[in-house]
């Protein structure tokens, strides 16, 4: 059960507070003031801090100042007067929790209370989970604790060690790029290229040029010799992001160095071997493109070697919480925000809405909401309309 400190010079309000918090289940110790909440803070880590702002000698800003120094998980949550609620806005930018005004009912702060450490225990389980997934398989910005993506987890795991050709498969922005970066850092390969392919942002005409290199005169506009993408992955790995995108001519290369290792350059009639791992990702439904003849069947199972299917975040809705602090975290590094959390009603906005662009989108909407707010805590109205579950205001002209 977590433990409190109260601190306040007010014997009153300590008693309140102690025995509305201990009917709740919650250990509670008291302090008098801010020299006594010192002492014990040296002593003992506490899971809250509760403490008034009006204090003689030392006062609750120099209480808040000191439990972030010692540890920046303790939540505090600060008691002001009605004429000092400016005092508890600094601190609350300081790095408390919330604060609450005097008089305020026992219901009140049980209600602040189990939100400040509901805050703390997920922020205390999503470091945990992405050590955990650091130290078990060795992967960074993965985070995920849920059955399908522990499953993909044991997967890549093994994935890694293998020289095998990888596709994976999922829709946009469930973490592709992600997941084949991860495969490549963790495999022998790991000091050698990755090289990242976009396959649905080369014309036809330039496919082959691009994967394969051309000689100078093969083509109009070819000047010089050019070594192409594959060549620029030896030793290392080659992505190839959106791979139903490709031509069937280009198709048939690929297919040829997956056969042979050897690729051969436009306008070049030698061939060569290049020692490279494949790892593919499609959106798109390969079997259907192969009935289409869209797609080379003999290619699709030279590169279904060990297929790796991401599911769509509203498959996993129990890792958005995780998500949702490990880029809070991500964006106050980067935007230099005091942004330490989001509000209930918030998260459970992101938890209901059906994410069709899965994790990027809502790596964007928190992006986004942390630009936007100007509290140190993510609220409804910081997320875009759609996610509110509101029409869109037309713009004035």
């Amino acid at each position: 059960m977590a433990e409190i400190l109260l601190v306040d010079d007010q014997k009153s309000i300590r008693t309140t507070l102690k025995i509305t918090l201990k009917r709740v289940g919650y250990q509670v110790e008291e302090a008098s003031g801010g020299e006594e909440a010192l002492r014990l803070l040296e002593r003992k880590a506490y899971d809250l801090v509760i403490t008034d702002l009006k204090m003689e000698k030392i006062d609750g800003m120099k209480v808040l100042q000191t439990v972030k120094e010692i540890s920046q998980q303790t939540e505090v949550i600060v008691i002001t007067a009605y004429g000092t609620v400016d005092s508890a806005v600094q601190a609350m930018k300081m790095g408390a929790y919330d604060y609450i005004t005097k008089p305020f009912e026992p219901e009140e702060i049980v209600l602040v209370v189990n939100k400040a450490l509901e805050r703390k225990t997920l922020t205390e389980r999503v470091k945990i989970l992405e050590e955990q997934v650091r130290e078990r398989y060795k992967f960074e910005n993965i985070v995920g604790n849920s059955p399908p993506m522990r499953d993909i987890l044991k997967l890549v795991t093994q994935v890694c060690q293998t020289d095998s050709t990888v596709l994976i498969l999922g829709e946009s922005g469930t973490g592709k790029e992600l997941i084949a970066q991860t495969i490549h850092n963790n495999s022998p390969r790991k000091d050698k290229p990755f090289v990242i392919v976009n396959c649905s942002a080369l014309p036809e005409g330039l496919q082959e040029s691009e994967f394969f290199g051309h000689t100078k005169g093969a083509f109009t506009g070819a000047i010089k010799n050019r070594k192409g993408l594959f060549e620029e992955a030896h030793q290392g790995s080659i992505f190839l992001d959106e791979i139903g995108e490709i031509s069937l001519a280009t198709q048939a290369k690929l297919l040829r160095f997956l056969q042979s290792g050897e690729i051969r350059r436009i306008g070049d009639n030698r061939s060569f071997h290049v020692d490279v791992r494949l790892i593919a990702a499609t959106n798109k439904d390969l079997q259907q493109a192969i009935k289409e003849k869209t797609f080379r069947e003999d290619l699709f199972y030279r590169l279904n070697v060990i297929p790796i299917k991401l599911p769509p975040l509203k498959d996993r809705r129990d890792d958005i919480p995780l998500l949702v602090y490990h880029f809070i975290e991500k964006y106050q590094n980067k935007m230099h925000k005091s942004v330490q959390s989001i509000s209930k009603e918030a998260m459970d906005l992101l938890i209901c809405y059906e994410w069709p662009g899965n994790v990027r989108e809502l790596e964007n909407a928190i992006e986004r909401a942390m630009a936007l707010t100007t509290e140190d805590v993510i609220l409804p109205e910081n997320l875009p309309w759609y996610i509110q579950g509101k029409e869109q205001v037309p713009d004035t002209p």
